[in-house]
């Protein structure tokens, strides 16, 4: 089954956070919050403006996004767990440039 979000919203994949600390302390479950970082999965094709044109989304599959922790409605789809969002819940782009300078 595929599954394509409609207007501008955006559906996700939950990245798992580490399970343990910077000063190697393992982290269980029960301790755990729900990760606020995720891949796009499917976008819609974007909201409409007053005139009626369609106005493209800013993000695109396979982006790795910030959200808000409430964000999103939580779906399964074929046993995945997934969230669907508006765009406009996304705090930002994880670019990869940006992560590649800060491990040097």
């Amino acid at each position: 089954m595929t599954f394509r979000p409609l207007h501008d919203r955006i559906l996700v994949r939950r990245i798992e956070a580490e399970e343990k600390t910077a000063g190697g302390i393992i982290i269980p479950d029960t301790a755990k919050e729900k990760p606020m970082e995720g891949e796009i999965v499917a976008t819609g094709p974007g909201a409409r403006d007053e005139a009626g044109k369609v106005q493209p989304l800013d993000v695109k599959v396979g982006d790795r996004i910030l959200f808000g922790k409430w964000s999103g409605t939580e779906i399964r789809i074929e046993g995945e767990d997934l969230l669907i969002m508006k765009e406009s819940d996304v705090m930002g782009v994880i670019e990869a440039t940006a992560s590649l300078k800060k491990a040097a």
